[in-house]
């Protein structure tokens, strides 16, 4: 009796499920597939023999990432060795969904594994029904752990550092190809629609750029003159040539055409030319970005081949785990399986092929020398994908080496060894990744300083600010006070000018009074702004006058 086990990998933690009736199951297959769907069914199957929550989300992203790298986890080996029964009278077999941890754990226990056929089926009804299975497990809670889970491990696979990243450069070395396709296809275009009006343009300019721009300045022939002459010099960069156009818009056979025929042509020529740009813009970012991801392989073979061999590769880390038997004949795959096939010759070189050593060497040493530059770009792209500072020391070095090579392969000069040649490099590339780190040490502190700089000043600005707001709002409003208290001042002194002058007749004694109120009327009249509160001094003071007005 064969007593078969299913390991189920859930985001909430592993899972051992017992399968009952292995036999049965095994020869009913349809009814398998058939029963997974219903819960009732599919629970007489299975039973739940032991789970493992993973204590948290760090924990279980650690988990999915040694799954999914083929790496049984210590997580996972505690687990099966405590809860799989691997000694006893019935053989036991574990079941996994994938292949990879499958061979893993049978080079771990030394148990029999299986990956297909019925154990699929039940890893599907499991997928369905984990939540069902495990007691405590809500199907929220469960669906929660997945979302978090998923969006844990894509962070994890897509995180990168922007300055070392190859992604950009498969998609520019991509466009670069797309571009020049199309530009080629566009300036065939041009070519064609322009030369109904001046089809010797065609063979004076063969240069597809150029005629493009040449189409672009001249529009109808028939306006160009001796004036035109510096304008065309200075876009074929040649005074023969320019004279050559002239001549022969004079005696041209081509067909007149019409003002709008003619401004399509030039708008189409116009897209043209700044596709042509944008290409040029393009090749010169695509070389500084090789220069910081992969900066030897670039002064080896060159930042196109060098771009090319990544984007085929799918990455640098790819690429430097590539043997060079691999690197050699990448992209040529297509001619390796058809020899393979016919059992003829099978390909001497891929994408290098581009590269300038192979062109230069002879036929006999292509081979040789296509095998020797695959070894070097291995070397160059190890050393670009786990170097922390990059420098192109060790690329100008390897380099030098080929070049070597192809003398020693020509001339017969024996070039030197690559353990001398390895530790001349080592020590200039020590050299300059102490200098590149001493000075973005500067530049790193230059930065924190003027951080502070500003951390110190803001507090202190703001500090200012307030206080000068301050003394604004302040000054405004003491202003009025002050001349408040003056013109108080001086009413008091008025007033006790009369009470001590000699009281005079009923009738006049009512002036002074009346001048008092127009004074105090003025007052207000002034300064309705703010009104400051009468003093208890004051009071007194009225009521005294009161009281001697009634006497």
């Amino acid at each position: 009796m064969v007593l078969l086990h299913v390991l189920f990998e859930h985001a909430a933690g592993y899972a051992l499920f017992a399968v009952k009736e292995v036999e049965e199951i095994g020869m009913l297959l349809p009814q398998v597939e058939e029963s997974v769907l219903s819960i009732g069914k599919f629970n007489s199957m299975v039973s739940l023999a032991a789970f493992f929550p993973f204590k948290s989300a760090q924990a279980a992203l650690e988990n999915m990432n040694a799954i999914s790298e083929g790496v049984v986890h210590a997580d996972l080996k505690l687990f099966l060795e405590t809860n799989l029964p691997l000694s006893g009278k019935k053989k036991a077999v574990l079941g996994v969904s994938d292949a990879k941890i499958g061979a893993a754990l049978q080079e771990e226990f030394t148990l029999s594994i299986q990956t297909g056929g019925v154990v699929a089926e039940i890893g599907r009804g499991l997928r369905l029904h984990f939540h069902s299975l495990v007691k405590g497990l809500s199907g929220l809670a469960a669906s929660k752990a997945q979302l978090g889970l998923g969006h844990s491990y894509s962070r994890a696979k897509v995180k990168f550092n922007v300055n070392r990243a190859d992604n950009m450069i498969i998609q520019s070395i991509a466009l670069l190809d797309q571009l020049d396709k199309d530009i080629n296809t566009f300036s065939m275009r041009v070519r064609e629609w322009y030369g109904y009006h001046f089809p010797e343009l065609v063979k004076i300019v063969p240069d597809n750029s150029m005629y493009c721009r040449l189409a672009q300045l001249i529009g109808n022939r028939k306006e160009l003159s001796e004036e035109s002459l510096a304008s065309l010099e200075e876009v074929v960069m040649d005074g023969a040539k320019a004279q050559a156009i002239l001549d022969a818009s004079r005696s041209s056979m081509g067909m007149d055409i019409s003002p709008i025929d003619l401004i399509n042509i030039e708008r189409f020529s116009n897209r043209v030319v700044s596709l042509a740009e944008y290409r040029l813009e393009l090749q010169e970012y695509l070389r500084s970005k090789m220069s910081q991801v992969a900066p030897n392989l670039a002064a080896l073979i060159g930042e196109v081949v060098g771009a090319r061999l990544i984007s085929h590769a799918g990455s640098l880390t790819n690429l430097a785990k590539y043997p060079a038997s691999t690197v050699q004949i990448l992209g040529a795959e297509k001619a390796l399986f058809r020899a393979l096939k016919t059992r003829g010759n099978t390909p001497k070189y891929g994408l290098i092929f581009h590269s300038t050593f192979i062109g230069r060497a002879a036929a006999k040493n292509k081979g040789r020398i296509s095998r020797y530059l695959a070894n070097k770009c291995t070397i160059a792209s190890r050393i670009d994908c786990f170097s922390e500072v990059p420098t192109s020391v060790f690329g100008d070095k390897l380099r030098g080496q080929v070049e070597e090579r192809l003398s020693f392969y020509e001339t017969g000069d024996v070039p030197r060894k690559n353990v001398d040649v390895m530790k001349e490099a080592l020590k200039e590339a020590t050299d300059v990744a102490s200098e590149i780190k001493r000075k973005m040490e500067k530049k790193e502190k230059k930065r924190k300083k003027k951080e502070k700089k500003l951390a110190d000043l803001t507090p202190n600005h703001w500090l200012v600010l307030n206080t000068w707001s301050a003394v604004v709002h302040n000054g405004d409003a003491d202003t009025p006070v002050v001349k408040k208290k003056k013109k108080k001042q001086a009413a008091e002194e008025m007033e006790v000018e009369a009470e001590e002058a000699p009281a005079p007749e009923n009738g006049a004694e009512e002036t002074p009074g009346k001048k008092k109120k127009k004074r105090k009327a003025e007052a207000v009249d002034e300064e309705p702004a703010e009104e400051v509160p009468e003093t208890p001094a004051s009071e007194k003071k009225k009521k005294k006058k009161k009281k001697e007005a009634g006497d």
